[in-house]
């Protein structure tokens, strides 16, 4: 089974009702609190976490004074505007007194659709962590509209688990697991610990009740832990609503694992690997070389661009006529053409804006 305690690299979803009294439409304050003394033990053993954080519609509907109920779309995009300011500003005062610098990073479902867009994304998160940064992550509520939206935060948080290679994701809820039945409706409900398959029998013991703050049932879930293992990382579903819920759950609280089909990075490599290419990269032998040294793909060991592509998209890469691998380029066919052979301190010049060292970055490239 999976254990917190390994986690390296870690995604917690949090949602409505644990951070949002619903009486009261206050921040649960003390709750989270405790939550950040979690984080902050986890990132002292060297684990790096982003939070995945539900809050600004309850925070802002509370603020403005919107009724109960289901909200129009734009009384909902107002709500998250104003509710975002107080849910980035509240985790930045609980985390700063641990040291935790904290960043907001808003997306919606665009963002991991489009290629560029995703490796955008998946470069900042990068970034921040390497710097010590813990992200804040929400959907982009206030422009989000439902031809581009997640709609859950459930599958969001499964997605920011796949984008950043994450080996493991934890679903804070208002159940301490998955279980056989609604145990709030059924006694005899019986909670699994371990779910190594997402059999068809357990997609039918899924139901679609969630809270009053919430959007995400237990089938959201279930979405959610597909998206997960697939990508390699494995899934907790655990009760979060006590004082410090992950230093519970990593002292053997109650919750069910879903454990991941395959490990996060041999999963990113398989799904790169499957893609259509658009174009190909002929490199120089000093860049092959340095390829087979597991290095990212420099301008200047470029010396042959061929096809029409875009950031983002797939293409092989090969010496002497011999394919040597394939992955998501992060400039378009022309300025591949303009920067080849050069050095990546010359790449502002050469294009007249400022581009990323590498052509094809080791994370995204499979060989």
């Amino acid at each position: 089974m999976a254990s917190l305690k390994d986690a390296r690299r870690l995604v917690i979803k949090i949602g409505s009702a644990l951070l949002v009294d619903r009486s009261t439409g206050d921040l649960r304050s003390d709750w989270l609190k405790s939550l950040a003394e979690d984080v902050a033990e986890l990132r002292a053993n060297g684990t790096l976490v982003i939070i995945v954080s539900s809050g600004s519609i309850a925070l802002g509907r509370a603020t403005l004074g919107l009724p109960s109920g289901a909200l129009a779309l734009e009384q909902s995009q107002a709500a998250a505007a104003v509710g975002q300011i107080r849910l980035a500003r509240a985790y930045q005062e609980v985390l700063g007194p641990h040291d935790i610098t904290t960043a907001q990073v808003l997306v919606t479902l665009e963002d991991s659709t489009d290629r560029r867009r995703y490796l955008n994304t998946r470069a900042t998160l990068e970034q921040l962590l390497s710097l010590g940064v813990v992200p804040i992550v929400n959907e982009n509520d206030t422009i989000a509209t439902d031809e581009i939206r997640y709609g859950d935060n459930d599958r969001l948080a499964a997605q920011v688990a796949v984008t950043v290679g994450a080996d493991q994701l934890v679903l804070l809820s208002d159940v301490d697991g998955f279980y056989s039945a609604n145990p709030k409706d059924d006694a005899s409900a019986r909670r699994y610990d371990v779910i190594e398959e997402i059999t068809p029998e357990i997609e039918a013991m899924a139901g679609d009740a969630g809270s009053g703050l919430s959007k995400g049932g237990m089938k959201t879930k279930l979405m959610a832990a597909r998206t997960a293992t697939a990508g390699g990382s494995a899934m907790a579903i655990t009760e979060g609503s006590p004082m410090n819920p992950l230093k519970a759950l990593a002292a053997g609280a109650p919750a069910t694992w879903f454990l991941p089909e395959v490990d996060p990075q041999a999963a990113r490599k398989s799904w790169i690997g499957a893609m259509k290419s658009r174009g190909d990269i002929e490199v120089d032998a000093g860049a092959a070389r340095a390829l087979g040294q597991g290095k990212s793909l420099l301008p200047a060991g470029v010396i042959g661009v061929s096809g029409i592509f875009g950031r983002g998209d797939p293409v092989t890469i090969s010496h002497a006529g011999k394919l040597l691998g394939q992955g998501l380029t992060r400039y378009t066919a022309a300025e591949a053409r303009a920067i080849q052979g050069h050095q990546s301190g010359d790449i502002e010049t050469v294009l007249g804006y400022p581009g990323r060292a590498a052509l094809i970055h080791r994370d995204d490239m499979v060989l």
